[in-house]
């Protein structure tokens, strides 16, 4: 029997590759004599985990750098160079993540991606000739515009200032000073890996949907969705460039839009990106299952999450598929018209939060030889009816 092992992280609890190793030791426990053959291919959308995804899957190397957080604390921070030597891989959530702050800091008006600038701006130094940029797991609001300024780029007000951190800076924003930038547009080639296709603004938009797990009141959600819209207006006048109805711009509060305008970036399923690059298509061929995870799922996790994209592909090779993970809810009809056979919650009953994310592993194994029970078990009865 062949199973692929594919989960995204439980964030905050577990990384997709310590998530594929454990879910792989429940397997194996469970085991014993059957012939088994476990192929782990630890995943990411975009978000927490795409470096290691990437730079494991290709042979690559991670750098150690300095860089600011959301609220410019000087942090430890990485990135990646791919096999090839070519392609550096960013991780906005290294620097300007949510998981970096505690709930009471979290706050979206003040919040900044400078340290995203920061990563991008040290994987230039190696000379690289693509960039791709994760933007999965956001704390900011502020559609790059820290960033940006890490690259030279000067955001003003009227009277002549720069604007300072955050997305309700943007509000003030009168023109935008492009002639410190310092990014090479003719020679790097720039890939965004998307997990989401919401647009910048509106009722769909960076602010009113992602905004509140950033800490945003219905008032701040207001406030930034304005200061969003602005920014967009001062963008199309001076540098030419319309991000107001451009898919997946408001991805990572509003940051793909930003890269889009002033760094020429596409826009990509992130996940897709990743299957790729770890050769998916290759090695599901002749599995029997794929199992996947990740720290929970819902209604929206069938477009563009990681799990949506592993259901994709592993459809069209006629494999089936079993998400284990922290919590779901709503309706997942979609996930099972895309060819999920079953979920399983690995929560042994009601508990808070606090404990299954301290207990993830024990947790997630327990389940995974609960599945490779019930898996045998099949095996054998269908072996012996023969």
């Amino acid at each position: 029997m062949k199973i692929v092992v594919c989960p995204d992280s439980f964030k905050e609890s577990l990384s997709s590759v310590e998530a594929a190793d454990v879910i792989a030791h429940g397997l194996e426990i469970e085991a014993g004599i059957e012939p088994i053959e476990v192929v782990k291919l630890p995943l990411a959308d975009g978000g927490e985990g795409t470096v290691d995804a990437l730079v494991r899957a290709t042979g690559g190397e991670i750098r150690r750098v300095r860089v600011h957080d959301p609220l410019m604390r000087e942090i430890d921070s990485f990135f990646g160079i791919l096999g090839d030597g070519k392609t550096a891989v960013v991780e906005m959530a290294a620097a300007s993540g949510l998981h970096l702050l505690s709930e009471s800091e979290r706050n979206p008006l003040i919040t900044t991606t400078y340290g995203t600038g920061e990563l991008i701006s040290e994987a230039l130094r190696t000379g690289v000739e693509k960039i791709i940029i994760g933007i999965g797991g956001s704390a900011t609001n502020d559609a790059g515009a820290g960033a940006m300024t890490a690259l030279g780029v000067r955001f003003l007000d009227a009277n002549g200032n720069e604007l300072p951190p955050g997305g309700a800076a943007l509000a003030n924003l009168h023109r935008v000073d492009m002639s410190s930038f310092d990014f090479p547009l003719d020679r790097i080639t720039v890939e965004v890996a998307c997990d989401v296709a919401n647009p910048l603004t509106g009722p769909e938009g960076a602010s009113a949907v992602f905004g509140p797990q950033k800490g945003a009141t219905p008032e701040m959600v207001e406030r930034l969705d304005k200061a969003l819209a602005h920014f967009a207006e001062v963008i199309r006048r001076d540098l030419g460039q319309d991000i107001s109805e451009l898919s997946g711009a408001g991805a990572a509060g509003g940051l793909g839009g930003g890269l889009a305008a002033f760094l020429r970036a596409k826009l990509r399923s992130g996940i897709d990106m990743v299957l790729d690059a770890v050769h998916f298509d290759e090695a599901i061929a002749g599995a029997n299952l794929v199992i996947t995870g990740e720290g929970r799922i819902d209604e929206q996790t069938a477009y563009g999450k990681t799990i949506g994209g592993v259901l994709r592909r592993a459809s069209r090779a006629g494999v089936p598929v079993v998400a284990l993970v922290g919590s779901y809810s709503g309706d997942l009809r979609a996930l099972y018209d895309a060819g999920l056979a079953a979920v399983f919650s690995i929560a042994p009953g009601p508990v808070s939060i606090q404990y299954a994310m301290e207990h993830a592993a024990e947790l997630l194994v327990n389940t995974s030889a609960n599945v490779a029970r019930l898996l045998f078990a099949i095996a054998r009865k269908s072996s012996e009816s023969k």
